[in-house]
């Protein structure tokens, strides 16, 4: 079963998981079993139209899914999901 990596910003809405199971074979239907368990984390991710935000990266293993089918990509049962945020601030 894929295992989402949660980023810190979204454990509140994991109950303070870093690691979700989930069984999907894309990340289209990962994210919606993720938002059917965890109400409210496909807004912090999706827009209202069900794309993907633009400072919001998935990664399948080091593949951006934008570079592959995006929320269609396939996904296997040892798969290790990352939800990246975009960060910023500091100094430069």
């Amino acid at each position: 079963m894929p295992v989402v990596k949660v980023p810190t910003q979204l454990r509140p809405l994991t109950e303070g998981a870093r690691e979700v199971a989930v069984a999907a074979q894309t990340v289209e239907e990962l994210l919606a079993t993720l938002e059917a368990r965890y109400p409210g984390i496909r807004e912090r991710l999706c827009e209202a139209d069900g794309a993907l935000r633009p400072f919001i990266s998935i990664y399948v293993g080091s593949e951006d899914i934008r570079l592959r089918e995006g929320l269609a990509t396939c996904l296997q049962p040892d798969d290790e999901i990352f939800i990246v945020p975009a960060m910023s601030g500091g100094s430069t």
